[in-house]
């Protein structure tokens, strides 16, 4: 763990981290998260859908483009050029599990890219499922893992 934050400086004031001097290396992350719905839904998923249409393949979108426009949500975010964005949804008998994989090659980890995809992603099956379920809660958004840059792999 490092000793410090790193997007303050000495003052106390946030600050974007300057990455320039940073090597360009291949870097991967990889979320998940988990959004708690009823057994109607999980019903409505596995079988007919729910009425306001595909929500796994809007969910799958929609955490594919809040991916990209993370620097746009969380103030301190490098822009990246993302190499590729992966969103698997599996619908569980309680919940719909997201895992989301980002890659990018760069001079900083896509870490916030994959968590702001699962959260994105599970905002947009609540938002599709709300109608049938408005207790569907969206939890255990975490990161399993990362790789490449100076600070090496970290594995959940």
């Amino acid at each position: 763990m490092a000793d410090k934050l790193t997007h303050v400086d000495e003052s106390g004031a946030a600050r974007m981290v300057d990455v320039s001097g940073k090597d360009v290396t291949a870097r991967e992350a990889v979320a998940a998260g988990r959004v708690l719905v009823s057994d109607e839904v999980v019903g409505l998923l596995r079988g007919a859908g729910v009425p306001k249409g595909d929500t796994l393949a809007v969910a799958r979108l929609a955490g594919i483009m809040g991916a990209k426009q993370t620097p746009s949500l969380i103030p301190l975010c490098h822009p990246l050029a993302l190499s590729s964005v992966a969103v698997d949804l599996v619908v569980a008998d309680d919940a719909v599990e997201i895992i989301a994989t980002v890659r990018t090659t760069d001079r900083t980890g896509v870490e916030m890219e994959a968590l702001t995809a699962v959260a994105v992603t599970g905002l947009t099956v609540i938002d599709m499922v709300k109608a049938v379920d408005k207790r569907a809660v969206i939890t255990d958004v975490r990161l399993l893992a990362k790789s490449g840059g100076k600070s090496g792999d970290f594995r959940r």
